[in-house]
């Protein structure tokens, strides 16, 4: 069985804990392991910053959040409409910045959280996109678990 829903959502600050909640119940009630059911809530909650922060401005005032749940494997993808990442692309820094930076953790966390990360632009338009995934462990019984 899979579970599938999309957020479209202003860009405000509280709009990440809702994103966070969503997330955190559609994998509790589907039978996810808490514990990787946390790493993606923060790595969710990071990616939703980080719309909300640089995803234009304020005549741009909404993002997209998508996830998928689907037997082992969860994907989620926020998607803003500012003006994405500088041309020839983005990578993802290899260690995070110093500790007393304000700025810059964000994509290192949501690396080291997820297994796999995919950072770009929407094609042919503005926006950046940041796409994860994680493999599912699941609770003993669990009710969505792939068989």
């Amino acid at each position: 069985m899979s579970i599938w829903w999309s957020l479209h959502l202003r860009r405000d600050a509280a709009s990440v804990p809702l994103a966070r909640r969503l997330l955190l119940g559609t994998m509790e009630t589907a039978g996810v392991d808490p514990d990787v059911s946390y790493d993606l809530s923060v790595a969710l909650s990071e990616a939703c910053a980080n719309a909300v922060e640089h995803g234009g401005d304020a005549a741009c005032g909404a993002y997209r959040v998508t996830a998928y749940l689907d037997g082992e494997k969860c994907r989620i993808e926020v998607a803003d409409t500012g003006p994405g990442f500088p041309a020839g692309g983005h990578r993802v820094p290899l260690r995070a910045p110093h500790a007393e930076a304000e700025h810059g953790r964000g994509l290192c966390l949501i690396r080291e959280l997820a297994d796999h990360v995919h950072i770009g632009n929407k094609p042919g338009r503005g926006g950046a996109v940041v796409s994860f995934d994680k493999i599912l462990k699941w609770r003993e019984n669990a009710p969505l678990v792939a068989v």
